[in-house]
C-alpha cells in the first residue's frame, strides 16, 4: 500500500508539471507538445525504476536509471514548488489573459497571452529549480564538512572527559555512492583521530552480494575505543539481519538493544545503542530500556538512535546524551519543514526535558545527489563534565 501511495502522488505530481510545462506552453497536435510529453514520460519511467529498483539491482546497473531518475525528482520537487508560488499571480492576470485580442498589443505569431503566461512561469520555475539542483548537487558530491561540538553532561566522570566520538549517519552507499565516497569518509574521521566511532544507521541501499566492497574500507576505521553501529530504517528495507553480521567482519561492534562499559583516561560512561524503530515490522524494534537494562544510576550514558523520534524513550530511561541522523537536515530545503513535525528534530543539538541530543545532517544523501540547505557533515562530538 505504501508503494502505491508514493508511485501515486510521484504520478499526480508528473501530471501536474506536464499541464503546467507542456499542455500551457505549446499548441495541440504541435511537434512541441509532442517532444515534451514524450521527455516527461521517460523522465518518469526513470524515475519510477530509481524507486523500484534501485536498491535491488546491481549498482553498475542501476546508476544508470538512478541518476537520471533521482535528478529528475529533485527538479521536479522544485519545479512544483516554484510554480505553485507563482499561481498567486497567475490568478491574479487571469482576467487579463482572457481578454479579447488586440493586434496594438498582442505578441506576434498570434501567440496568445495565456501562453504567453504560462511560458513565463514555466521559464522562471525552470531555471530556478535547474540553479537550486545544479548547486545541491556540487554540495552533495563534495566532501562532508566536520562539525565540532562539545556537550556537557552532568553526570559524566571527569576523568572521561574529553573523549571524542565521530557520529556519522546516512551514508547510503548504493547505485550513486560506492567505494571511492567510503573511503574519503574514513580518511577524514582518522584525520581527527577520535576516541570512537558512532554509525547511526543507513549506511547501505542495497544487498551485503552487491555492497560489500563499497563498505570495505570502513575496517580502515581508527579509533580508541572502536566503532560501533546501530541499524537504520534502510537496513531493513535491504536484508538488516545481513548487514548486522558483515559490519561485525569488519571489525565493527553492533550495539543490539545493548550497551557497552567505555574507559576513557581512568573514567567510565555507557555506550548503547537500539535497533531503529522500523525493526517492529521484522519483530525487531528498537528498546531503550533493554539497552540500559542494569546499568549504574550514577554514570553517565550515551546512546546511538537512528531517528531523533527516539528521544522520548531515552528521555524516560534517563539518558544523558542521545546520538541521532535519519533527517539528512531536510536535504532538499524546505523539506526540514515536514521533518520537524514527523521527528521534532531537524538537526544540530536539543535538550528534551534534561536529555542532551544531537543530530546529525548526514554524510550522504537519498535519492537524489542533492543537498540545498542542508550540506553534508560528520559530527565529532566531545564530552564534558559539568
Amino acid at each position: 500500500m505504501f508503494v502505491v501511495v508514493v508511485f501515486g502522488v510521484v504520478g499526480l505530481l508528473n501530471l501536474y508539471l506536464w499541464k503546467r510545462l507542456v499542455v500551457d506552453t505549446t499548441s495541440r497536435r504541435s511537434r512541441g507538445r509532442r517532444l515534451g510529453t514524450a521527455a516527461m514520460a521517460v523522465l518518469l519511467l526513470l524515475l519510477l525504476a530509481a524507486l523500484a529498483f534501485g536498491t535491488r539491482t546491481d549498482p553498475a546497473i542501476s546508476q544508470w536509471f538512478a541518476w537520471p531518475g533521482y535528478l529528475w525528482l529533485a527538479m521536479s520537487f522544485y519545479l512544483l514548488l516554484v510554480l505553485l508560488v507563482l499561481e498567486l499571480p497567475r490568478l491574479a492576470l487571469r482576467r487579463w489573459a482572457r481578454r479579447p485580442r488586440d493586434e496594438d498589443t498582442e505578441p506576434p505569431q498570434g501567440v496568445s497571452r495565456r501562453v504567453v503566461l504560462a511560458r513565463g512561469s514555466a521559464a522562471i520555475a525552470g531555471v530556478a529549480a535547474t540553479g537550486l539542483v545544479g548547486y545541491g548537487t556540487s554540495v552533495a558530491m563534495g566532501p562532508p564538512s566536520i562539525t565540532r561540538v562539545p556537550i556537557e553532561l552532568d553526570r559524566l566522570d571527569p576523568r572521561a572527559a574529553g573523549c571524542r566520538i565521530a557520529l556519522i549517519s546516512d551514508i547510503h552507499l548504493g547505485p550513486i555512492l560506492g567505494r571511492p565516497f567510503t573511503q574519503r569518509i574514513v580518511d577524514m574521521i582518522n584525520d581527527e583521530r577520535p576516541d570512537a566511532v558512532a554509525i547511526a544507521g543507513d549506511l547501505v541501499d542495497g544487498s551485503v552480494e552487491d555492497l560489500a566492497d563499497a563498505v570495505a574500507p570502513l575496517a580502515d576505521l581508527r579509533s580508541t575505543h572502536g566503532t560501533f553501529f546501530v541499524t537504520g530504517n534502510h537496513e531493513y528495507y535491504v536484508g538488516y539481519a545481513q548487514w548486522v553480521e558483515h559490519v561485525r567482519s569488519l571489525g565493527i561492534r553492533a550495539l543490539r538493544n545493548e550497551r557497552v562499559e567505555i574507559t576513557h583516561n581512568g573514567g567510565v560512561f555507557d555506550l548503547a545503542g537500539i535497533n531503529d524503530a522500523t525493526g517492529y515490522q521484522w519483530q525487531d524494534p528498537g528498546d531503550v530500556g533493554k539497552a540500559v537494562a542494569g546499568r549504574d544510576p550514577g554514570r553517565a550514558v550515551v546512546l546511538i538512535a537512528h531517528q531523533p523520534v527516539d528521544v522520548r524513550d531515552a528521555v524516560r530511561h534517563d539518558v544523558d546524551l542521545m546520538l541521532a541522523g535519519h533527517t539528512h537536515g531536510g536535504q532538499l530545503s524546505p523539506f526540514e519543514l515536514a521533518v520537524s513535525l514527523q521527528q521534532g528534530a531537524v538537526a544540530g543539538f536539543y535538550d528534551v526535558e534534561g536529555t542532551k541530543m544531537y543530530v546529525t545532517r548526514g554524510a550522504g544523501f537519498w535519492g537524489p545527489p542533492v543537498r540545498v540547505g542542508a550540506p553534508p557533515d560528520i559530527t565529532l562530538v566531545e564530552l564534558v563534565s559539568a
